[in-house]
């Protein structure tokens, strides 16, 4: 608004009773001027940002939401990462879409549960209703990337009647499956580290070192198990310069993981996700489906190929030259991949 409508604005509300028809209709004039200023559509390379909580069962769930366009909703991994990794690489889709990321409960900036026990797929399918029910979405693309894309089927096999779309990134629906992918995964290690990781689980990995330790991975075995061990299945095309494999450490909410996970490594789950085996549920999904996995993804390549043979009409894109980070691997593939899916 421009300075002299401004302080034409300002003295209208200001103005005293009016005693005159003329001032009158002379002061809604204005008034309606200061409401069409106001209401000025914003700028086509301006995109809004909203953040805030919804209370979820007793769990105060962060969302944030990026952009504008139809709602696709973007479940993060781990378990008990964040959506931080996400971004900024997925910031692209906000141009034809109103991205919304959330924090699982007990990860992120989500509140914490203090029985443990609350940290399972059925409730986390809950959490992602209840923000689409409080922010109004709507029917919901639902986009989940690896241990999220487990909460995706999750909700797509319950509350597929709210998805037009659903997107499984480098994921599994059989952790059996998965199990002997994480198996090879140990195999390809230099030997003399896979020995010292065999070590460590078999002395057991928590309770170990100075007190504030106790719950998390020795370091060792942190950067044996996500430098040698994860790495080569994690990029390939474009490696993260920051990659830090001892940062889990840090950054994992382990009351959530160890729950989920298991406590016995990074090579077999042995958590309450040991219970995911949905592949012979998998036909009941009608929902337009898109399949992502990298060429040598960490969640191998051939449970995408399953999982796509098991949903009738589903979609199956490989990235080539990829690790389980195929939208940081490959970038443009991946958000056209994507974008192009959710327009139809």
């Amino acid at each position: 608004m421009r300075i002299t409508e401004y302080r034409a604005c300002r003295r209208v509300l200001e103005f005293p009773p009016m005693r005159n028809i003329r001032l009158a209709f002379g002061a809604l004039f204005v008034l309606f001027s200061c409401l069409s200023f106001s209401q000025t559509a914003a700028p086509k390379n301006l995109y809004p940002m909203q953040e805030g909580f919804v209370d979820s069962h007793g769990a105060l769930i962060y969302y944030k939401v990026l952009g504008r366009g139809t709602p696709l909703m973007v479940v993060h991994g781990g378990p008990g990462a964040s959506h931080d990794y996400l971004l900024p690489h997925l910031l692209p889709l906000m141009r034809t879409n109103k991205l919304v990321f959330i924090d699982e409960r007990g990860s992120g900036r989500s509140s914490k549960i203090e029985d443990a026990k609350q940290y399972t797929v059925a409730n986390m399918v809950e959490d992602i209703e209840s923000v689409r029910q409080a922010l109004g979405l709507g029917k919901i693309s639902l986009l989940g990337h690896s241990a999220g894309g487990v909460l995706a089927e999750a909700y797509a096999l319950k509350y597929q009647q709210n998805l037009s779309h659903l997107i499984l990134g480098s994921t599994f629906a059989s952790t059996k499956e998965l199990n002997e992918a994480l198996a090879a995964m140990k195999r390809n290690m230099d030997p003399s580290a896979r020995k010292r990781v065999d070590e460590f689980e078999a002395a057991g990995l928590f309770g170990k070192g100075a007190a504030w330790e106790h719950g998390r991975y020795p370091d060792e075995y942190a950067k044996l198990a996500w430098g040698p061990g994860y790495f080569p299945f994690l990029y390939r095309n474009h490696p993260d310069p920051n990659y830090d494999p001892a940062g889990g450490n840090t950054s994992t909410a382990w009351d959530v993981y160890r729950e989920m996970w298991g406590s016995h490594g990074e090579f077999v789950v042995d958590g309450n996700l040991a219970a995911v085996e949905y592949l012979d549920k998998l036909s009941t999904i009608k929902t337009p489906t898109l399949i992502l996995v990298g060429e040598f993804d960490e969640s191998d390549p051939k449970m995408s190929k399953e999982m796509h043979a098991k949903i009738a009409g589903s979609k199956l894109v490989i990235l080539p030259n990829s690790g389980h980070m195929t939208f940081v691997d490959q970038p443009n593939l991946f958000i056209k991949t994507v974008s192009e899916f959710v327009a139809h």
